[in-house]
């Protein structure tokens, strides 16, 4: 259950891609190179954090020059590929930025993301997130990831902040 004091005090939303910010499904083209798909509910759902003061990193296992330039179209905070220890990259994070377990929410779907989504002040999956991943975090999304969820967790943060209604204003 989400506990409405520890999202006020987030500002840093970190993100794991293949099943958060894609679907999760690998796709890859006669000559080995990988395609990613991500969806632009997602992507505006970072830009409204950023916009409301909330910085955003990737985590992610895999490396991969799509995922490099989402990033960076996004204008992404922090990006940190190829790294399967999740919890080891965040402290790292943490260690250089002002940003600690208390101010950081996550988002990741299966067991590499499973430290850090319990080290955090917010930890969050997907519906097609691993079993034991859901079971050990705080909230999960009703969308599945590649599909939205992003964007839910991003907005259920804003929410909690009292920030989203004036977010979705400006687009009134």
């Amino acid at each position: 259950m989400t506990n409405p004091t520890s999202l006020k005090n987030i500002t840093l939303a970190v993100f794991d891609v293949d099943g958060i910010l894609t679907s999760g499904q690998l796709l890859f083209l006669p000559n080995g190179q990988e395609v990613k798909q991500f969806n632009t509910l997602d992507g505006l759902g970072l830009k409204l954090l950023m916009e409301a003061g909330i910085e955003t990193a990737i985590i992610t296992g895999r490396s991969s020059p799509q995922v490099e330039f989402r990033s960076k179209s996004l204008g992404i905070n922090y990006l940190y590929q190829g790294r399967e220890d999740k919890l080891i990259a965040l402290e790292e994070l943490w260690s250089s930025t002002s940003h600690n377990a208390l101010t950081t929410a996550y988002i990741g779907d299966d067991l590499p993301d499973l430290s850090a989504i319990r080290h955090c002040a917010f930890g969050a999956s997907v519906p097609n997130g691993h079993e034991f991943v859901k079971q050990h975090a705080d909230w999960c999304s009703t969308r599945r990831g590649g599909e939205g969820a992003a964007r839910e967790f991003c907005e259920h943060i804003l929410e909690a902040q009292g920030k989203l209604k004036q977010l979705h204003a400006k687009y009134l």
